[in-house]
């Protein structure tokens, strides 16, 4: 049981992390902490022009072995409900490219430890501010 409530920590751990600025701060060398996770995320992002597609927010949810390698499949949870099929592909393929360069996640020993199988779930705001309407889940 205790398990799962750690589990469950690291989750909303991660969330709240998610939503902090991390994306101004520099990427660590090794990652050994929650935040150091999604500074080193955002480091990694690339959004589309806005050529391609319209500014959305979307959030995914990965997990990492012991190695820093993604574990099972990336999965997206979130995309703004406005956006066009053609914004919300370009935007995954952004996501996954992002997840592509920033693996594998050079985790530290404890870090490998404590993150290993763990779900984080990552958000990519790219638009100025959420408008209060309908969320669109995927």
């Amino acid at each position: 049981m205790a398990r799962r409530g750690e589990k469950l920590l690291l989750v909303a751990a991660a969330l709240l992390l998610g939503l902090s600025g991390a994306a101004a701060q520099t990427p660590p060398d090794r990652v050994d902490t929650i935040r150091d996770v999604f500074v080193r995320l955002r480091s990694c992002w690339r959004p589309p022009p806005p050529a391609k597609a319209r500014p959305i927010d979307i959030t995914v949810v990965v997990s990492f072995n012991r190695s820093g390698d993604i574990l099972g499949h990336p999965r997206i949870t979130y995309e703004s409900a406005e956006a066009s099929d053609n914004d919300r592909l370009q935007y995954r393929i952004a996501v996954m490219e992002a997840l592509q360069r920033c693996t594998p996640m050079p985790f530290t020993d404890a870090m490998a430890g404590a993150a290993a199988g763990r779900p984080f779930a990552v958000q990519f705001r790219n638009r100025k501010t959420s408008p209060p309407t309908q969320e669109r889940r995927a």
